[in-house]
């Protein structure tokens, strides 16, 4: 793998987020605080993917798991 080309590809991907943002115009201090707010958020979105996406899918995997089998008791059968 060539490092020169995956440096200028990931240049190149950099300079399109530049202009699809127009962060370009910024100035420095701006830019620091756009990106960081950016990443802020990334970074509370995947942490938020990783919490939440994971406890709904092991409910639906205790509830799939459960199916094929015998009904789960409810509270009502319990008191009677």
């Amino acid at each position: 793998m060539d490092v020169k080309r995956t440096q200028d590809y990931l240049y190149w991907l950099f300079c399109q987020f530049e202009l699809i943002t127009c962060s370009y115009l910024m100035e420095p201090w701006e830019k620091v605080l756009f990106y960081t707010f950016n990443l802020a958020m990334a970074a509370l979105l995947l942490y938020t993917a990783y919490v939440f996406v994971a406890v709904h899918v092991s409910s639906a995997f205790q509830l799939l798991w459960h199916f094929p089998g015998k009904p789960r008791e409810n509270a009502l059968s319990v008191v009677k």
